[in-house]
């Protein structure tokens, strides 16, 4: 029975106190991790959006009207991002980006004479505005 005291390790409340503190490490990391990912993916819609508009200024300067689909402009999206074009015409254009991993939040931005309710909620010219 002495020989059983004597061997070295770790006792049961070491070993539960480690496990306590792996637990709150976790507890911490998790959600900035999440909140770090979210922001990324929100960023990756703002950015589709603004090379869309470098874009469509680009195609206005040499075709004299801003293009009707994503196909003329010859971009594409960040991966899981979804841009869609709702409006495109000589004098003004429309468009919304969506996250795959966030699809309940939308950003859009329109341009010149486009339909600012179709890509809500955006308001005003050029400003990309998002529901988050």
């Amino acid at each position: 029975m002495d020989n059983l005291r004597n061997a070295s390790g770790f006792t049961l409340m070491e070993l539960l106190v480690v496990v306590v503190i792996i637990g709150l490490l976790a507890a911490i990391a998790v959600p900035r991790y999440t909140e770090t990912r979210v922001g990324a993916f929100r960023a990756s819609l703002i950015s589709d959006l603004r090379n869309l508009s470098t874009s469509q200024e680009a195609h206005w300067r040499m075709q004299d009207g801003y293009a009707e689909t994503l196909q003329e402009l010859d971009i594409s999206a960040s991966p899981n991002v979804t841009l869609t074009l709702t409006e495109g015409d000589l004098t003004g254009w429309a468009a919304r980006a969506v996250h795959r991993s966030l699809p309940r939040e939308t950003c859009g931005v329109f341009y010149g004479t486009a339909d600012a309710a179709a890509v809500a909620p955006a308001s005003s010219a050029v400003e990309i505005r998002c529901t988050f």
